[in-house]
């Protein structure tokens, strides 16, 4: 089928209201309905950096990338003092390449950044005051995780040159992966790139990869952290190693040896006076297990760490901000954000009131060195997420914190989305204490009916879901509302954000307490008459995926359909092949497979977990997702899960794994093709909507054009639709509520219908009908209208100039003079060509629907390029538009010859 687009292209309804309509291939497409691409394509917004002066900043703009397929980020500048009329916002790159690590100078007049845009590592940058992107310098070793040392250096992350050990291999072209290494480390250190002298200066000496650092103020100051291990991360034992740098001399202090679990998140505090980091309290530090996060302080001058006491037993997300004197901080509330601020004066720290015009829905927030702007999010299950730049005000006894405006609006495609409803709903859990959930309602909701529900347990375990923006590949809760059913997203035990007894409850007890939850959540909503018991499904990623698993293996009668990805199906091998399997089963678990501390030995602990040594018992219909170079669950768990299922053959199974991804899709055909498998699961065995396609079936085929034109097609080969014993012309709707167009030009069969005495031999009955007079064409439109009751017209003047560019872009495909001649004819070669043809006696049309449609608008429309020229209506007057077969499609002549003689008509049905 051809697809014409035309900009210009407007129909008029009535004559008098002009409603514009730009055709497109999608144009049928509702605007208002998610698709998986509106998941997919989402942008947002990182890096950002404040001028010193708080009046401008520097961020990346996260874009989707259909030639990287995946997202690229691109550097912008944003004044918040521009002058009125002036633009706040300037692109400072552009094109395919991918920006990151951007700092501004401490003048604000340049901005430094690392990109992909040439071979090799090098140091970009880029004058504000106009300009484009320069090469600073080039580094042979790599550069990454930029930050500025003091005023006139920048400190980056890079590797060592290659060792004559490391040498020899690549000469050999060794391409052996060697697991574990002691004695060969290959350390990442830090180093200072002076930017005036040009000269680069080692800053550390250590002998692990860098995890993380962060420098104070004034240059002085490095704090780091290490991974003990050169490929894996932390996996057991040993933990993190964490020094203080002094810059200067170069000597290091190792801190945190004892009693703090995983210290990271470092802030230094703007006096220089020390630095703020989050380390995690549990009752199994050793394993690195999970519980709450501490937010403490470690003060130079006395080098010892303090807890700052924020009087809330639940913690800390982590997001911490510290602006001035005042530290402000996300606290964790359950399903809720809560802000704390708080006023430090020496090692003591005041509480006050933290005051947003978003309550609940006010996180992240990036400071600015002047202490009043700031960045922050607002966000909301049902609101699309905002960035917004606002500043503080600082009280006695509070902080304020004003609504600011938004810093650019992002994501506008969405704006025309509706939202699903949501609310946080509680209920009673395993542990006769109260679980917390998301719930999103379906599109249409009335209430006292019953409807679907698919249960979507976040990962983790130790994570939570709340009341914030939650729509992605893994999870799409709008698009499950649009569907008509209810998604819940639990917060079931283990989760974070309740408290360290709540998060730890599951250690040792992994399933026993989260499966419940989940089940209690349904049947409160059962119960409630929300929704039907025989319309459950379940879906999740990681942990997500497991307590999947772990559902329709102990419902299997429950659950009509399960869609776990990236997750656990066999403990015993999980311990050895997952990047972290020794920290996290040892933590939940209780032990290593080995072990026989307890009645019973973990090896049978281990495979009375173990979903796939009871995987006879599922009958649910289940789609498997993975990554095939997933280290935190290796792909091999699905691999094992996918052959049981289809060993044991009680249920349906797809396996479907995404090459060179890691535990996230990163790559955005990857996440469409995820969602679109996932959904049509869903709709073939939960919302029983799907049918099989016919995979040989090609939708641009000359069949489908073939089939297409049969549905207009009656019995006795004549072209239309029945009505009253009538033959009529048939129309598609082109814009909805709008207009419809003929779908072809009116047939002599059918004109034959106004007039009995019109003569035509039996095989012109589907060509079109020409050589009418205008009053003869006009009587008939008033006799269609007269036959159906509905108002037919002509094309009005504006429409058959509209049609008529359609036509020219058609033509050459379709029936004109330049096909009879053989060859591109000019049009000095028209009259003798058209002198020749007086000596044809038969026709030159063709019967209608002979050449591929074009789409308009929603329709597909036949013949507008050639066969006949159609009227149209100009002012009461005999208009024409298109071509005909004894013309030449001319585009330097705007408007086709009076020649009536092959002109014939198609019908406009206005629908308002």
């Amino acid at each position: 089928m051809k697809t014409v687009y035309l900009a210009f292209f407007y129909l008029l309804v009535a004559g008098a209201v002009c409603l514009p309509h730009k055709l497109a291939a999608q144009a049928d497409e509702d605007s208002t309905r998610w698709t998986v691409d509106d998941l997919i394509r989402q942008e947002a917004v990182a890096g950002f950096v404040f001028a010193r002066d708080g009046k401008s900043a520097v961020w990346l703009r996260n874009i989707p990338s259909e030639e990287q397929d995946g997202f690229i980020s691109k550097i912008w500048l944003t004044r918040f003092d521009a002058p009125k009329g002036e633009n706040r916002h300037v692109q400072l790159t552009r094109g395919e390449s991918d920006e990151s690590d951007v700092l501004m100078s401490p003048d604000g007049e340049t901005v430094y950044f690392l990109s992909d845009r040439e071979d090799g590592d090098k140091l970009w940058a880029l004058s504000l005051m106009g300009g484009e992107p320069y090469v600073v310098d080039s580094f042979p070793n790599g550069i990454g995780n930029l930050s500025w040392l003091g005023d006139s250096a920048i400190i980056f992350e890079a590797e060592e040159g290659k060792t004559w050990y490391e040498q020899q291999l690549e000469e050999a072209k060794d391409e052996t992966v060697v697991v574990e290494d002691s004695v060969h480390w290959k350390p990442t250190r830090l180093f200072a790139y002076h930017l005036e002298e040009g000269t680069v200066r080692r800053l550390t000496n250590n002998r692990h990869p860098i995890e993380e650092y962060a420098v104070s103020p004034d240059g002085r100051w490095i704090v780091s952290s290490h991974t003990p291990s050169p490929h894996y991360g932390v996996d057991g034992k040993p933990t993190l190693i964490c020094y203080l740098w002094d810059v200067r001399t170069g000597a290091r202090v190792q801190l945190f040896e004892t009693g703090f679990q995983t210290p990271g998140s470092f802030q230094f505090a703007p006096d220089n006076t020390g630095f703020y980091f989050i380390a995690v309290r549990s009752s199994d530090p050793e394993w690195g297990g999970s519980g709450v996060n501490i937010l403490y302080f470690y003060d130079l001058a006395t080098r010892r760490a303090v807890e700052v006491p924020l009087g809330h037993p639940n913690g800390t997300d982590g997001q911490f901000q510290v602006t001035g004197n005042t530290l402000l901080i996300s606290l964790y509330q359950g399903p809720v954000y809560t802000m704390g601020a708080y006023q430090k004066k020496g090692l003591t720290w005041t509480r006050k009131t933290f005051i947003s015009p978003y309550p609940g829905h006010t996180v992240s927030l990036v400071a600015a060195t002047d202490s009043q702007h700031v960045l922050f999010i607002r966000t909301g299950a049902s609101f699309l997420i905002q960035y917004r730049v606002g500043t503080l005000r600082r009280a006695a006894s509070e902080v304020v914190l004003d609504s600011g405006r938004v810093l650019m609006p992002l994501n506008t495609h969405l704006a025309s989305k509706p939202l699903a409803k949501s609310e946080i709903i509680y209920w009673v859990g395993a542990l006769k204490d109260t679980i917390n959930g998301i719930l999103y309602y379906p599109e249409g909701y009335v209430a006292g009916r019953a409807y679907p529900l698919i249960v979507a347990p976040h990962g983790g375990p130790h994570a939570n879901d709340r009341d914030e923006w939650q729509d992605s590949w893994a999870y799409y809760p709008n698009i499950i509302s649009q569907r008509g059913a209810f998604l819940l997203m639990p917060n079931y035990h283990g989760s974070s954000g309740q408290g360290q007894a709540f998060s730890e409850s599951i250690k040792k007890h992994y399933y026993e307490y989260e499966v419940p939850d989940i089940i209690a959540g349904i049947n409160h909503l059962i119960g409630k008459g929300m929704v039907h018991p025989d319309s459950l499904g379940a879906m999740g990623w990681s942990n997500g995926a497991i307590l999947t698993t772990k559902l329709i293996l102990e419902y299997p009668d429950m659950f009509k359909v399960a869609a776990p990805g990236a997750g656990d199906v066999n403990w015993t091998s999980d311990y050895g092949t997952c990047e972290f399997g020794v920290t996290f089963d040892q933590s939940y678990i209780g032990g290593a497979p080995w072990d026989d501390t307890r009645k019973k030995t973990y090896n049978e602990t281990y495979i009375l977990k173990s979903p796939l040594f009871e995987v006879e018992k599922i009958k649910t219909p289940t789609i498997l997702f993975h990554g095939s170079d997933d280290r935190a669950v290796p792909r091999d768990q699905s691999w094992e899960f996918y052959r049981g299922l289809q060993q044991v053959g009680k249920a349906p199974v797809r396996f479907i794994w995404f090459p060179g991804q890691q535990h996230g899709l990163r790559k955005l055909s990857y996440q469409k093709r995820k969602v679109t498998e996932e959904l049509r699961w869903l709709d073939t065995y939960l919302f029983g909507t799907y049918k099989l396609e016919n995979e040989s079936f090609n939708e641009k085929s000359p069949l489908k054009s073939l089939l297409d034109l049969e549905e207009h097609r009656l019995s006795n080969g004549w072209y239309g639709y029945m009505e009253n014993k009538t033959l009529l012309p048939a129309v598609a709707v082109v814009q909805t509520d709008s207009i419809a167009l003929g779908v072809f030009e009116v047939t002599h069969a059918q004109y034959a219908q106004h007039k009995p005495d019109h003569q035509y031999l039996p095989v012109q009955a589907n060509l079109p009908v020409t050589g009418l007079s205008y009053q003869a064409v006009q009587a008939y439109v008033r006799w269609l209208r007269e036959q159906t009751g509905k108002p037919y017209r002509l094309p009005n003047a504006a429409e058959g100039k509209a049609l008529h560019a359609l036509a020219l872009d058609c033509a050459a495909d379709e029936n004109t003079l330049t096909y009879w001649a053989g060859y591109e004819i000019t049009v000095d070669e028209v009259p003798m060509l058209q002198e020749k043809l007086k000596t044809v006696t038969s026709t030159l049309l063709q019967p209608v629907g002979t050449y591929a449609p074009v789409t308009v608008g929603q329709a597909r429309i036949y013949d507008l390029g050639g066969n006949a020229a159609e009227y149209c209506d100009q002012n009461g007057q005999p208009g024409r538009y298109g071509y005909s077969a004894w013309e030449l499609a001319d585009p330097a002549a705007p408007r086709p010859p009076a020649d009536f003689l092959h002109t014939g008509f198609r019908v406009v049905l206005d629908l308002k």
